[in-house]
Formats: structure tokens, sequence, C-alpha cells
């Protein structure tokens, strides 16, 4: 399916391992011009080797003032961006009891705030040429908080109640800004936090799978697309089923 995408500029934030990664293979299969992100810059040299079409920059998003110089220099490598994909690792896992209270601090940093100013550098250009994408990727602890990941939940929380506002506020504007909420999906992330637990983390799922990232990426490619320019403010579970409720 054509996406109608081919030739936009677009940027993929910690995208050399995971959902991140298939997000950038996704768009660059699309069509677009793509820069892939990592904070080693080996790594994101060989990432951007082995996609087509993809220039690498390097750079720590942990902090607004690392974001902020991350776009910047993307926007010089491609003349402009049209599509935004926000994302980062996530902070480490914890339950209330055992989370230090200046932890919450730099994971609000890190999976908000650094988020908020990739989107505050990239939206007036969008609104001057009437046209932009802005995707994040997030987490169904968004709405149904996961065990032992407090900072995530948190901070997450967040970023998507920002992304609804800004979406309401450039939707005249030929931008639209949605999220994607994964469940689990087989990431470095994921095989880290849960070892040996991953099998039993599909048997909860109602598919009996784990998410495979490839498919996930084409989810968040078809919300760049033309045919998805209706489809704006709103938060996808990408989950295999695991998420009941109504709304």
């Amino acid at each position: 399916m054509d996406l109608g995408i081919s030739g936009k500029r677009a940027v993929v934030a910690a995208s050399t391992s995971g959902l991140g990664l298939a997000t950038a293979v996704a768009l660059s299969e699309a069509g677009c011009q793509v820069v892939v992100n990592g904070r080693t810059a080996e790594k994101v040299a060989a990432t951007a080797e082995s996609i087509d079409n993809a220039i690498g920059v390097a750079g720590d998003l942990s902090t607004s003032a690392g974001a902020e110089a991350f776009i910047d220099e993307a926007t010089t490598a491609l003349g402009g961006i049209d599509i935004l994909i926000t994302n980062a690792g996530g902070p480490p896992p914890g339950n209330f009891a055992d989370t230090d209270i200046g932890a919450y601090a730099a994971a609000i940093e890190m999976n908000l705030i650094s988020m908020a100013a990739m989107c505050k550098k990239v939206v007036p250009g969008m609104q001057a040429q009437q046209w932009g994408r802005i995707v994040a990727i997030t987490s169904t602890s968004v709405h149904t908080p996961m065990p032992t990941l407090i900072l995530s939940n948190t901070a997450r929380s967040g970023l998507t109640s920002l992304l609804k506002t800004l979406a309401l506020e450039v939707v005249g504007d030929g931008i639209t800004v949605n999220t994607v909420q994964p469940g689990v999906h087989l990431t470095p992330r994921i095989t880290d936090i849960y070892g040996g637990g991953v099998d039993k983390l599909a048997e909860q799922t109602p598919t009996g799978r784990i998410g495979d990232p490839g498919d996930f990426g084409q989810v968040t490619a078809f919300l760049c697309s033309e045919q998805a320019n209706y489809i704006t403010g709103v938060s996808i579970p990408v989950d295999g089923g695991r998420f009941t409720a109504l709304q």
C-alpha cells in the first residue's frame, strides 16, 4: 500500500533497536528519508548503513538540551522535518516503595520534557508548510499501569496528555499528533526486564504470542500517511488485545 509519503523527511528518535528501529525501517520502505538516532555514534552509523535512504545522528535524548540539539542537527541534515517520531528508552523498573523520589525528575525529563522539547522545535516548520506528522511511541501502561514500572507509567501518562492537547492546538495546520501504545513486543528492553518470563507474558496475551516489532513499525508508519490525515489526538494500543476497556 502506497502511504503517500515518499520523499518526506522523517526523524525517528531512539531508533537503533527495538520499536524505534522497526519504525525507521517502515518509514524508509514507504519512501521517506529517515534520520536514525542513538547515543553511540558507531551503532548509529551501523544502523543508518543498514536502512535505505537513512542518515545517522547520534545524541543523548535523556535531557531537553540533548533533545533540542538532536533536532537541530537532524533539521540541518534533512533540510527540514515533515515527520517526527518521539521515542526514548524506558526509565529503570521499580515499585513505589523502592523508587527514590529523586528518580522521578530524571524519568519525567527523559520521557516527557525531552519529547515536548522535540515537538516544540519541529511544530513551527510544520505549521509553515501546513503539513506534518508527530507520533509518540509510549506504552499501554498509560491506561493500564504495569507493576514495577512506576516511573514509566507516570512520565508517559503525562506525555500522552501533552500530545492530546497539542493535537487540538495544531489540528487546523495540517498536522496530526498521535500516540502508539505498544504492549509486549520482542525487543531488547522486554527481554532485559522479564528475561525467562517472556513466555508467560505471551500466555497472558489474547493472541497467545509476543508482538513482532516489524508489525508495530508498520502501524506507526500508517499514522504518518496521507490516508491517516483525519486521525489525530488518539492513542492506539498495539498490544494483542490485552487492553480490554471500551475507552
